[in-house]
């Protein structure tokens, strides 16, 4: 079988390389409906990585937010035609102790394997999450997402003390939006706040119990728990702030990604007794409790509707650099692409 491969040769050129792929063997064929650019293809796209990262990566297919329909399955899991979620986290062994997405042997896709900006994607059936018909195709191709927010969420759990009356959020973005969104429902008695830079973005929080911009008078205010979101070069701001807000012996998870080195309050972390967590992408579990979430409340669909942003009908790689180039000039939102190639 001869597959289309579209992939990012250097910053801004995409070229289509054919790929064959034999049909007896042990991975399923899946075809995308729709895929969903992540800030960290925008940045490959757009040459925003250091000059080392995008000669070492490249070329390479992007994206891997996708949810697809199910062509071929060898191993009769999945039905021709049913909706799934490929999981682009690909690991080679189990470990009793790291978990899939921290193995360094693990295969990613769009960073260490080609992505899903393909004509069909070749995986193994048991990297396949069954998505429910009822959610709206748009918000279903961003799914990774919202499992990266609950793999954070479920690590919380793991590491934070009990008492959880009052939980923060800094980030007003994407991450920040669905990381609240499932704490929301996670932890439906707690008091969450969500702390951010745009007041326009901020109106969305709509779920949460207060909304505020981080310049306006919350010096009063604690959490128990904090979330960072906000990663890029406002990481240091937003964690320091954190670190002075929270109370003493919280919990604060680390989300956001910045490309140099931030700058923590050391002093103060050690003398409230702080635990400090990284979080970064998701295994299968977390799809499955991500989807699982959303079938039990069908709310969460209808408010992750308003991230969805620009949709591209993708017939040509012209129409691939369209997206890419909407995806460039948003700052809240998803570019969906819908998959007609």
């Amino acid at each position: 079988m001869i597959n289309a491969v579209y992939q990012l040769v250097k910053p801004g050129m995409i070229d289509v390389t054919y790929k064959e792929f034999a049909l007896e063997g042990d991975k399923a064929v899946v075809r995308p409906l729709r895929l969903s650019i992540c800030k960290a293809d925008s940045r490959y796209y757009g040459g925003k990585r250091s000059h080392e990262a995008i000669r070492r990566k490249l070329p390479m297919a992007l994206i891997h937010e996708c949810v697809a329909e199910v062509v071929y399955d060898p191993s009769g899991a999945f039905s021709p035609g049913a909706r799934v979620v490929p999981v682009p986290n690909a690991p080679t062994h189990s470990d009793d102790v790291v978990a899939e997405n921290y193995l360094e042997s693990s295969r990613f896709a769009s960073s260490s394997a080609d992505g899903f900006l393909q004509d069909y994607i070749f995986i193994e059936p048991t990297r396949l999450v069954p998505m429910p018909e009822d959610i709206d195709l748009n918000v279903a191709a961003f799914t990774e997402l919202v499992s990266v927010a609950m793999h954070a969420v479920a690590r919380f759990e793991k590491f934070s003390h009990a008492r959880r009356d009052d939980l923060g959020v800094w980030g007003d973005g994407n991450l920040g939006y669905i990381t609240a969104l499932m704490l929301k429902y996670v932890f439906p008695y707690a008091s969450l706040r969500v702390f951010g830079a745009v007041e326009e973005k901020l109106s969305y929080f709509t779920f949460a119990a207060g909304a505020y911009h981080v310049d306006a008078d919350i010096g009063g205010m604690r959490v128990d728990h904090a979330f960072e979101c906000v990663g890029g070069s406002d990481s240091a701001a937003a964690v320091n702030q954190i670190i002075g807000l929270i109370k003493p012996e919280g919990t604060v998870a680390l989300l956001g990604v910045s490309e140099t080195d931030v700058p923590l309050n050391t002093r103060l972390i050690l003398e409230k007794g702080l635990r400090v967590f990284g979080s970064s992408r998701s295994g299968k579990a977390d799809f499955v409790s991500a989807v699982e979430l959303m079938r039990q409340y069908p709310e969460i669909p209808r408010y992750l509707v308003n991230l969805v942003g620009d949709v591209v009908e993708v017939r040509s790689i012209r129409d691939i650099h369209r997206a890419f180039e909407l995806e460039s000039k948003r700052s809240f939102g998803k570019t969906v692409l819908v998959w007609n190639k």
